[in-house]
């Protein structure tokens, strides 16, 4: 069931990703050749229309072939200078010697003879349709409901700020300094945000509410990322009671934002983390941890746990393709930028080098993805 999870989280990510270069450029009246969920040899195949939709071998990826780009969205794109097409034989399909010139109806149907704004816009298509099906999964989830750890507390340590001012366990924490809480994640940050001074506590205790004013005391404690950082505390541990928040339409799109805002901003810290060196290459995972990943989710969590998955890979996906790397969504977005700022297409030579380079990263990345699921799955347990 892991494999069938991972495919079916894989082709709707996959789908939505192509679904946006798709449906800009068919705006942008580009005419789209083919449409395919996977890479490689065809298994499944319909023309409709001026598009042929595929289902091929290779379900890691997609494409999007549009007329006059010369390959795939994800390939190399021409300049809109160049002011001919390779000449494929009606019959056989084969690629004649001779390019021949494009007509001006062609050139208007062109993706490589669309003005910059135009490239651009559906190049980044993909990545933001991305980044608003994860937004759209949070809001759902937003209402139909959200684990919360509340703001009980379990346990006073002994000779901790807390226990000295008289907190108890089983208190319900109301407010720190005037910030209502209503979730334990509250706690933390509105103790951190008092930087050492003293806070008034104000807790529930059965049917009365105390407070109490308590000065925090330095500690260290490590980062998701496992770095060492400089806070304050007051000495109390939740008591892991959770429940489920449901937030009404209005409540959801903005609950949704924040979440989807939360996912992009870790994605980015944590590449930059990864090119710091802080996090550690073997931390990189493929499609057998994906695939794990998704198996344990959804038998945990249900549907909403295997959407709430989905929506983080979105994100990553999203994210991931905005690098300025070749080959990427990102990588084209650089050209084009360029080519709105210089006023003229970055040169060929220039871009085919890129790719090259672009190409290498991304098998490499791959390869390492691959070796790092080989070792933490099979070598590991061996």
């Amino acid at each position: 069931m892991m494999i069938v999870y991972a495919i079916l989280v894989l082709g709707v990510l996959i789908f939505v990703h192509e679904l946006g270069h798709f449906l800009i450029a068919k705006l942008f009246n580009v005419r789209v050749e083919k449409f395919s969920l996977g890479f490689g040899p065809k298994l499944l195949g319909r023309q409709i229309g001026e598009t042929e939709y595929l289902l091929s071998a290779f379900p890691l990826g997609g494409y999007v072939k549009m007329f006059g780009e010369g390959g795939f969205i994800e390939g190399e794109a021409g300049s809109a200078a160049d002011e001919t097409e390779k000449n494929y034989d009606q019959e056989s399909g084969e690629v004649l010697d001779q390019p021949r010139e494009l007509t001006d109806e062609e050139k208007a149907r062109s993706f490589a003879h669309k003005p910059p704004h135009a490239r651009i816009a559906i190049v980044m298509a993909g990545p933001l349709f991305n980044l608003i099906f994860a937004w759209l999964i949070f809001v759902v989830l937003s209402m139909t409901g959200v684990p919360s750890v509340t703001a009980k507390i379990g346990e006073v340590l002994k000779d901790k700020p807390a226990a000295r001012a008289g907190v108890q366990s089983g208190d319900l924490i109301r407010s720190i300094s005037g910030r209502s809480i209503a979730r334990w994640d509250d706690v933390a940050a509105s103790i951190s945000a008092g930087k050492g001074q003293p806070v008034e506590l104000v807790v529930r205790r059965g049917d009365r509410e105390l407070s109490f004013t308590i000065t925090p005391e330095p500690r260290v404690t490590k980062n998701l990322f496992g770095e060492k950082v400089n806070g304050f505390a007051i000495g109390v541990a939740s008591a892991g009671e959770i429940v489920t928040e449901h937030f009404n339409p209005f409540e959801a799109l903005v609950q949704g934002s924040r979440q989807t805002w939360k996912v992009v901003e870790l994605t980015v810290l944590s590449l930059v983390k990864m090119a710091q060196r802080i996090v550690p290459l073997d931390s990189v995972g493929g499609p057998i941890m994906i695939a794990k990943m998704a198996g344990e989710t959804a038998q945990a969590g249900g549907l909403q746990g295997l959407m709430a998955f989905a929506a983080l890979l979105s994100v990553n996906l999203g994210v991931l393709n905005l690098l300025p790397v070749p080959v990427l969504d990102g990588g084209h977005l650089f050209f084009y930028f360029c080519e709105v700022i210089f006023r003229r297409p970055v040169p060929q030579r220039v871009r085919e080098y890129a790719q090259q380079v672009g190409l290498f990263l991304l098998l490499s990345l791959m390869v390492l993805a691959f070796y790092n699921d080989i070792v933490r799955y099979f070598v590991g347990q061996g």
